[in-house]
């Protein structure tokens, strides 16, 4: 068995955790999920410790990707606003070739 671990959504974990606390049985809880109890347990006590805080986007890993989505999306935008100009300027130039105005 190899050492990789699963990463699981904030919104999963917290899924998990209000189910566990409704039904008040976290091992049917970890085995209706698939997950170790430990897990459930676990993220049980960070809501009942810490609330809705306790699975908020603070993990690193999930910054970085939002900040690569970002960047992404930016480039994008600033092809689009050449692609903008580039159109414009023909339009231009077409309309005065034509003799219009």
């Amino acid at each position: 068995m190899g050492n990789a671990r699963k990463k699981h959504s904030s919104e999963f974990k917290l899924k998990v955790a209000l189910a566990a606390v409704r039904a008040d049985d976290s091992p049917a809880i970890a085995r209706q999920y698939g997950i170790a109890y430990s897990l459930v347990h676990k993220w049980r006590n960070q809501l009942e410790n810490q609330g809705y805080l306790a699975f908020g986007i603070n993990n690193d890993q999930e910054k970085e990707t939002m900040k690569k989505k970002i960047a992404k999306l930016e480039q994008m935008i600033g092809k689009k606003e050449v692609e903008l100009n580039l159109l414009k300027n023909f339009s231009d130039f077409y309309q005065s070739e034509n003799g219009s105005s």
